[in-house]
């Protein structure tokens, strides 16, 4: 059973006096409950619900202080939201491990709790899988009807751009939405494990050996996305890069309690 709240015992509203009379507000319960409803609505996965921008450990020994950067820069980004920010969103690049979606979720649940906005993640192979999957006409989503949320959510987190392998679906797929919500001037956090560089792609006249060793290079986002859809992502988004080492791999490494 819910427990009823002390202070407006479960009425949701507060009694005051101001300037001689009573005046009923909203209680803290009542902006608890939609606060809650919001980050639910934001879909957020199970396994990053907890992520806050307060318990982001960037104090861990050999930390690199790029994290410290990247966490600072979230909080001044929620705190100058939407004035400051002017529609503009994040890029998040890094290696694996080093924290891009806990600081993106994080920023995320700041802004619904402090800002008020409407907020949606998604992972971006998910979201791609969905739209594919609404081409089977034994299922009654559309397309429209997946892409919808994502074009018109005031604050959406795009986790881990360029995971799915570009074909000219997947490009066309990435404008649509970058598209949009640059056009509609609305904020966009996305993360992403590849370098935020444009692709360097092998021209026909370019030597075997020249080609083998393009071939062997760190694919960037550029590759991934597209050259042109990158560019649109540097007048959307302000670029913050995070380096260090997989924490996954030391101090978030699955154990038994």
């Amino acid at each position: 059973m819910a427990e009823v709240c002390s202070i407006c015992e479960g009425l949701g509203l507060r009694i005051e006096q101001q300037d001689g009379r009573q005046v009923a507000l909203p209680c803290s319960c009542r902006i608890e409950q939609r606060t809650a409803r919001r980050i639910a609505r934001a879909h957020i996965p199970k396994r990053y619900e907890h992520c806050t921008l307060v318990d982001f450990d960037t104090s861990y020994h050999g930390a690199d202080k790029s994290l410290r950067s990247a966490c600072l820069m979230a909080r001044r980004f929620v705190e100058g939201y939407p004035v400051e920010t002017n529609g503009k969103g994040l890029l998040l690049t890094g290696d694996i491990g080093v924290g891009k979606t806990h600081i993106a979720v994080g920023l995320l649940k700041d802004l619904i709790a402090n800002r008020g906005v409407q907020g949606l993640f998604y992972d971006y192979r998910e979201l791609l899988k969905e739209v594919q999957n609404s081409y089977n006409p034994q299922v009654s989503a559309t397309e429209l009807g997946i892409l919808r949320p994502v074009f018109e959510a005031e604050v959406l987190v795009l986790d881990e751009l360029g995971a799915a392998k570009p074909t000219d679906w997947v490009w066309d797929t990435v404008a649509q939405i970058l598209n949009s919500r640059y056009n509609e001037r609305r904020t966009t956090i996305i993360t992403t494990n590849y370098p935020n560089q444009a692709g360097l792609l092998a021209a026909p006249s370019d030597s075997l050996k020249s080609q083998a060793a393009r071939a062997m290079r760190q694919e960037t986002l550029g590759d991934r996305i597209g050259e042109r859809m990158l560019s649109r992502l540097q007048e959307m988004c302000v670029v913050v890069e995070m380096h260090g080492k997989d924490a996954r791999q030391g101090i978030s490494r699955a154990r038994f309690s």
